[in-house]
């Protein structure tokens, strides 16, 4: 197993990706600290994926764009011993507002969870790690969105660029300590924040003639590549984005 006796807090991790991502790190002989915000349903399916692979589970409900509650999930996550792995994989989506019609409360609310939510939840991790000695691996999800233009959603692709920024300037600060960082910044795949697109013949339509691989990405493979930048078999890997989403963004822009 990959990740045999390893700890992970999985944040958004009551559907799609983090769903994925907590169930196969359960898979690979990990415990998992499963975050969410809202979605108690979705996370009681996790922890019941999570111990159906035979490992422990602990479910926390709060919201990673406060510091307050990012402390209290680590104070969780406790319980299952030292943490890890961390999965920055919460997030918030949003579209067709165009920045002059963009009310603060919208803006604050993008931000804080898609950007502000992964620096609280790495500066926690880090100092856990360093109370042991430092390595530990960070894993973020963010999108396509940090690559390419996001009209009417501008936040968004703020937010995930950002987090680009972060994971490199992460990947030098905490090299000394042996604390691997990455992200995946996934193109269009099928899960709870995408179904509107998915589920409507039309849209699922278009947004396929932008898609080289000719389909729409599923979280499993997600978690997969995930699950390599956990391991050990990535330890010479950090400060990368990798972006999986079957040529989307080779594709942007052309005839």
């Amino acid at each position: 197993m990959k990740l045999q006796n390893r700890i992970a807090i999985v944040t958004g991790a009551d559907s799609g990706i983090g769903q994925a991502i907590a169930t196969l790190f359960a898979q690979e002989g990990a415990d998992v600290c499963i975050a969410f915000h809202t979605d108690q349903a979705g996370a009681e399916e996790t922890r019941r994926r999570v111990e159906a692979a035979g490992r422990r589970a602990v479910v926390f409900q709060g919201d990673v764009g406060d510091p307050a509650a990012v402390k209290a999930m680590f104070t969780k996550a406790a319980e299952l011993g030292t943490v890890d792995l961390l999965v920055n994989n919460a997030g918030k989506g949003m579209g067709g507002v165009p920045v002059a019609e963009m009310e603060d409360e919208l803006m604050e609310r993008v931000l804080r969870t898609n950007l502000m939510g992964p620096l609280f939840c790495c500066r926690e991790f880090i100092r856990l790690r360093k109370q042991h000695g430092g390595k530990g691996r960070i894993v973020t999800i963010s999108s396509v969105a940090q690559h390419l233009p996001t009209d009417e959603s501008a936040p968004y692709g703020m937010s995930k660029a950002g987090v680009g920024s972060l994971t490199r300037s992460l990947s030098v600060e905490l090299a000394p300590m042996k604390i691997n960082v990455n992200n995946i910044a996934p193109g269009l795949i099928e899960t709870p924040m995408t179904e509107e697109r998915v589920q409507d013949p039309q849209k699922l339509e278009e947004a396929l003639k932008e898609i080289p691989w000719g389909r729409v990405g599923q979280p499993e493979e997600i978690a997969g590549l995930a699950l390599f930048l956990a391991s050990d078999a990535a330890d010479y890997v950090t400060g990368q984005t990798f972006v999986m989403d079957g040529g989307l963004t080779m594709n942007w822009g052309g005839a």
